[in-house]
């Protein structure tokens, strides 16, 4: 007879097999960046080929996304918060490129596997609970602000070339927001289709607390990386 694991250890398993995929959320490969520092001038389809690529294997960024599209049922409400979040997230990094404004990787990524434990949080009425009212779109746009810092980070460090920066930069955004698309296209269809099935009232609390565990690993791994660099 097959054994089935209860939700509770079925989450804890997801958490360990998950945890060093959300530790290398923001690894850029060796390849990208020899192609980024030797890349000198506009270099259009590349830079959005990379963005694209970088959103859609940035696991933070999509447990962010989940959480967020998690509940909503109308599209005009997941084109609302995705917009938000797309916006947020191209100020700071076209801005924070442009100005060379950068922060701490390790303290950036910490703050994004806490927007992805908010999210969870939020989505099952812990936040309520606590007595804290936050706007929600306002969360999401400012966690937006604070995943696109992460990005504008992670260019800079690529040593980006100052020729065509800013039309690489804008063909990085707009494969970054075509990566946004195909991830939550793929998300909200799969909640959809979940949603008809009994196994959703029963286990959607579990998901999010998932989402939790996975954004506190997320958060941990950064905290001791910041500690002992």
């Amino acid at each position: 007879m097959t054994r089935v694991l209860p939700p509770a250890r079925l989450a804890l398993l997801a958490v360990l097999l998950l945890t060093p995929l959300a530790a290398m959320a923001h690894d850029v490969a060796e390849g990208d960046r020899a192609f980024v520092a030797g890349t000198d001038g506009p270099a259009i389809v590349p830079f959005m080929y990379l963005g694209a690529k970088h959103m859609v294997t940035g696991y933070d960024h999509i447990a962010f996304l989940v959480g967020v599209v998690f509940f909503l049922r109308r599209l005009k409400d997941v084109l609302l918060y995705a917009s938000l979040f797309a916006a947020g997230h191209s100020i700071t990094l076209i801005g924070g490129v442009l100005l060379g404004t950068g922060a701490n990787s390790h303290v950036i990524d910490a703050i994004i596997g806490l927007s992805v434990v908010y999210k969870g949080a939020e989505n099952i009425g812990l936040l309520k609970k606590a007595g804290w009212t936050v706007d929600a779109r306002l969360a999401v746009f400012v966690f937006g602000l604070f995943h696109g810092l992460g990005l504008a980070t992670k260019v800079q460090d690529l040593g980006i070339s100052p020729n065509g920066l800013l039309a690489n930069l804008i063909a990085f955004n707009v494969g970054v927001e075509l990566g946004q698309v195909i991830v939550l296209a793929l998300v909200v269809s799969l909640l959809a289709a979940w949603r008809h099935r009994p196994s959703f009232t029963r286990y959607a609390w579990a998901a999010n607390v998932l989402l939790i565990m996975v954004g506190l690993a997320l958060t941990g791994y950064q905290v001791e990386g910041y500690l002992s660099s």
